[in-house]
């Protein structure tokens, strides 16, 4: 007759059980590990703030508030925009 999936130790054929599992966990650890320290000794964040470009309202409401246009010329220039 066959084992009917008993291995030689008289285990139900799991592999190595929850050593396999703990040795999976433990690389997964050491290589976040790893990736983490490179990430850190690179200059830690990798997102890069990038200025956000305005908008030509933006220019427009500036030019106004230095003086260099007028209400009138504000107003115009608003509404071609919009």
């Amino acid at each position: 007759m066959g084992n009917w999936g008993w291995d030689h130790m008289g285990g139900a054929g799991w592999g190595m059980g929850f050593g396999g599992i703990f040795m999976i966990l433990f690389w997964a650890v050491i290589i976040v590990a790893v990736v983490m320290l490179v990430k850190w000794l690179a200059g830690g964040s990798s997102r890069i703030d990038l200025p956000r470009e305005k908008s030509a309202l933006d220019i427009l409401k500036e030019r106004y508030a230095r003086g260099e246009i007028g209400k009138e010329e504000f107003e115009q220039k608003k509404r071609d925009l919009g």
